[in-house]
């Protein structure tokens, strides 16, 4: 089988004028980070699906910190247009992996997990050696933090298909579980009540997302 697209959602003003500054800013500095961050996202997937038995992610070229090898052309394009797009799925066997549901699950939390480590590592950096919060690069190591928890938080959230709906499955019994994997099938259904503006469900999530985001750059220092 193949994991979900991993969805890289920022509240951002959506601007129309692509010569605004905030586009700029989005272009110029955004986009690069979330590229890293998404790239460090789905090699942490690949790496501990390989390190659990998997070796799909790594046959088909996965197991790199190479971009242009999770970049999906397409989401990419919505990304810099759209401020939402996604990257390209890890394939997994969830069968390669002695318990299916725990294997994957892990598998699965590595990408959140490996964006919360850059964060802060992010803010250890921005806590040691960056004097002077107005400076360049205190700008962009807020936006990189920013970015990455972000990516974290909004992919631990337990519904198809992010990566928080594969790690609560692990911890549901199994009467239950075969419900929650029905629930795949709207996941496209899901995803639109999430970022279409005329949503309910966008605004109550993108304050959630506002509120984490708060306590952890609170935490790290910026």
């Amino acid at each position: 089988m193949i994991l979900s697209k991993r969805f890289l959602l920022i509240k951002l003003i959506m601007f129309t004028n692509f010569f605004s500054q905030e586009f700029i800013y989005w272009v110029i500095v955004a986009v690069p980070s979330i590229l890293v961050a998404s790239t460090v996202h789905e090699y942490a997937h690949a790496y501990v699906a390989f390190r659990l038995g998997d070796a799909t992610a790594k046959a088909e070229g996965r197991l790199t910190l190479n971009p242009i090898k999770h970049i999906d052309p397409i989401g990419a394009l919505s990304m810099i247009l759209f401020r939402f797009g996604w990257s390209k799925p890890v394939p997994i066997n969830e069968y390669s992996f002695s318990n299916r549901e725990v294997g994957t699950a892990l598998v699965a939390f590595a990408g959140p997990l490996s964006n919360l480590i850059m964060a802060s590592l992010t803010g250890l950096i921005n806590f040691l050696f960056i004097k002077d919060s107005n400076s360049l690069i205190a700008f962009l190591l807020y936006t990189f933090a920013i970015i990455n928890i972000a990516l974290a938080v909004f992919n631990l959230l337990p519904v198809p298909p992010l990566d928080g709906h594969k790690i609560v499955r692990a911890f549901l019994p199994k009467g239950i579980r075969y419900y929650w994997e029905k629930m795949e099938k709207y996941s496209i259904l899901i995803i639109l009540l999430i970022i279409l503006p005329f949503s309910p469900v966008r605004d109550i999530l993108f304050n959630f997302i506002g509120t984490v985001l708060d306590t952890f750059l609170s935490i790290l220092g910026f």
